[in-house]
């Protein structure tokens, strides 16, 4: 396994020890340590099956580990943006009501939103560029107008742990770019983002990157120190 030092002077967000989690009768993680650095974008790579999406869960709270340790620095829950094909697209909701959805943690899906909850929201969307998509159907818009609208969603619950599953895959370069650039600005504003991906050109463009095969840590550090020709060929290579 490749593990190189967190870079100096970055303290971590989430850190998992001896860590193992998955399904009733479907172990998927096995015995992970792992430090998520904060201020940070970490990618999380590795091929179909190797528990990027289950790491995921269980740094949102949402899968339960089976043993190990999960030590949160921040105080508030993570807010966790899933896979656009895991919003179904018959969902009778706009735009600003799957945004306004990020509020629910805070005021529960009955009570009426607060004036500042809906300045939050607000914000969120003019931040996405989809404020002009407001009262549109979630269904009439394209992948990258729709995967802004989730983003928008993650933000409006103001957390300063930002999980995504996927943010870009079945995006046109353009859309691609967009939601990069979108990552770093609010890493600069004080935002810790992790995204399991298969882009390796946006896992380069991360802070750090962790590998993962069938459950098991591969490799964590600099993204030009993990993700090297050898080591992805090993990787990906029919075990």
């Amino acid at each position: 396994m490749l593990l190189f030092p967190q870079a100096a002077g970055r303290t971590s967000r989430v850190r998992l020890t001896e860590l193992s989690a998955g399904y009733p009768g479907r172990p998927v993680l096995h015995q992970l340590d792992v430090e998520i650095p904060a201020l940070a974008t970490t990618a999380l790579v590795g091929p179909n099956g190797s528990g990027k999406s289950t790491l995921l869960g269980v740094l949102a709270g949402v899968i339960q580990p089976t043993s190990g340790e999960l030590h949160h620095a921040g105080d508030r829950p993570p807010a966790f943006v899933p896979q656009r094909g895991a919003v179904g697209d018959a969902l009778p909701l706009t735009v600003r009501q799957t945004v306004e959805m990020g509020r629910w943690g805070e005021r529960g899906p009955w009570r009426r939103l607060t004036r500042q909850d809906r300045a939050t929201v607000d914000t969120a969307m003019e931040r996405l560029g989809i404020a002009g998509l407001a009262t549109r159907q979630l269904g009439e818009l394209s992948g990258g107008q729709r995967q802004r609208a989730l983003i928008a969603q993650g933000l409006a619950q103001e957390s300063d742990l930002l999980l995504l599953d996927e943010p870009t895959t079945g995006l046109d370069p353009e859309a691609r770019e967009r939601i990069g650039v979108l990552l770093t600005e609010l890493v600069a504003d004080g935002v810790t983002v992790v995204q399991a991906t298969h882009d390796l050109e946006a896992a380069r463009s991360a802070d750090a990157c962790l590998l993962l095969r069938d459950g098991h840590l591969a490799g964590q550090g600099r993204p030009e120190q993990v993700l090297t020709t050898s080591t992805l060929a090993r990787i990906w290579q029919p075990a």
